[in-house]
């Protein structure tokens, strides 16, 4: 080895003394076990579901008319009393009368039925409800180690795979 070498390697040796003194430093631990801390968070939540169901469906107003009927009457006792004579012919009068109002109401009203079947109509009906749910949260990790033949248990924030890095403090010992 030449002198300078040797030089450069003394002047590094003196320079880094004062860090071999120091009392904090960095060194790794083997991680022999990580278990998670879990913990169960309660989030209500809203469920909701749509159900059909058959509602009835208000109908237009059809009011029946009764002037056909009034007219048709009428018209129909005319034509009847000028058939037949004594009973017979009231008779054909009632039976005109009869007949003439049939004939009259269908004419006026176009031959809509007073009961029609009510119309239903299917409707979307949203119903809601409130769940509770539960959520899983890990909020650390025990990490267990060994540094120089010692175990050392520890919660983490996060899991730190095969080996933790370690701030090793060096102090005196108080009281000896």
């Amino acid at each position: 080895m030449n002198i300078q070498s040797t030089l450069f390697i003394s002047a590094l040796g003196l320079s880094a003394l004062p860090l071999a003194q120091a009392g904090e430093f960095e060194d790794f631990g083997r991680v022999t076990r990580v278990h998670p801390r879990v913990e169960q968070i309660r989030q209500p939540r809203e469920e909701c579901r749509t159900e059909y169901v058959q509602v009835p469906v208000q109908q237009p107003s059809q009011a029946r008319s009764a002037g056909g009927s009034i007219i048709g009457g009428i018209a129909g006792a005319l034509i009847g009393n000028q058939v037949g004579g004594g009973n017979g012919r009231a008779a054909a009068t009632a039976a005109g009368a009869i007949a003439g109002a049939v004939v009259g109401d269908r004419i006026d009203n176009d031959g809509r039925v007073v009961n029609q079947a009510p119309m239903v109509q299917e409707q979307a009906v949203r119903q809601c409800r409130i769940v509770e749910a539960y959520e899983s949260r890990t909020t650390g990790y025990d990490v267990t180690y060994e540094y120089r033949g010692h175990s050392y248990t520890t919660l983490m924030a996060r899991d730190p795979g095969q080996r933790v890095r370690l701030r090793i403090s060096v102090e005196p010992e108080q009281y000896q």
